[in-house]
């Protein structure tokens, strides 16, 4: 079975920087579950995986404008120490912030006397992305992770034990 729109897939991923550096991976026993097509990945990266099939391995270079975007620097701000209700403040600290958009994440990149600035872009907008990828299977969706626009069961969103049926194969 191919990936393609609605398909469930199974991955094992190394993400990194363009330095080399590792910035994240997937278990070895463990691989990322995701509903392909749905806005579960990168646009990048789901682009690159049309058609492929379990087994398949490849590397994929992501360019910032189809990972997170560009840094966005409207998107940075000093705010008053006062608007984090007496938590004692410090680089590095996430919250998530109320906006005119909804609710966004964003993480403490400076505190100084009073004003604190925070950063509402995502940790890795404005950089490339390198990914070394393997396909460990492709199955077809629940009724339910069509419904829901994610998967269900291991590797994918906890609301129960869905069957893993995926295509397995053998190195």
């Amino acid at each position: 079975m191919q990936i393609g729109q609605d398909k469930v897939v199974m991955l094992h991923y190394v993400l990194r920087n363009d330095a080399g550096e590792v910035l994240d991976k997937s278990e070895a026993d463990e691989p990322l579950a995701y509903l392909h097509g749905n806005g579960n990945l990168i646009p990048g990266l789901e682009e690159a995986l049309v058609g492929r099939a379990a087994g398949d391995k490849l590397s994929v270079a992501v360019p910032a404008d189809k990972a997170y975007g560009p840094h966005d620097p409207t998107l940075v701000q000093a705010v008053p120490r006062r608007a984090f209700e007496g938590a004692d403040v410090k680089p590095g600290m996430r919250f998530h912030a109320q906006t005119e958009d909804g609710p966004r994440a964003v993480v403490v990149t400076r505190v100084q006397g009073d004003m604190v600035t925070i950063d509402g872009n995502h940790p890795l907008a404005g950089q490339n992305l390198n990914f070394e990828v393997e396909v460990a299977g492709v199955r077809e969706p629940t009724t339910e992770e069509l419904e829901h626009g994610h998967v269900h069961g291991p590797g994918g969103h906890g609301h129960d034990d869905d069957e893993d049926d995926f295509e397995d194969h053998e190195d």
